[in-house]
């Protein structure tokens, strides 16, 4: 399959559930070319972005998976190239 270019913007909310966002992110560490966290601790959120070239299928999964997450919340983009 082809592989595309994606961002994953994800704002996390329920800090009980960043263990098991590190452990997919971890899990899919070989389709991740980038990462940044922005804590916003007075609004108790953490924003984090996520820079992927993967197929379809891989981010739709990893996606998925973080969606399914307590508190957290993920929306993709994607590269027209």
């Amino acid at each position: 399959m082809e592989k595309r270019l994606a961002m994953m913007a994800i704002a996390v909310s329920n800090s009980k559930s960043i263990m098991d966002l590190n452990a997919l992110l971890h899990e899919y560490g070989s389709i991740i070319i980038g990462r940044m966290g922005i804590p916003n601790h007075a609004k108790g959120v953490n924003l984090i972005s996520v820079a992927l070239d993967a197929t379809n299928d891989e981010i739709s999964s990893l996606s998925g998976k973080i969606g399914q997450l307590d508190g957290i919340t993920v929306k993709t983009v994607y590269a027209e190239i």
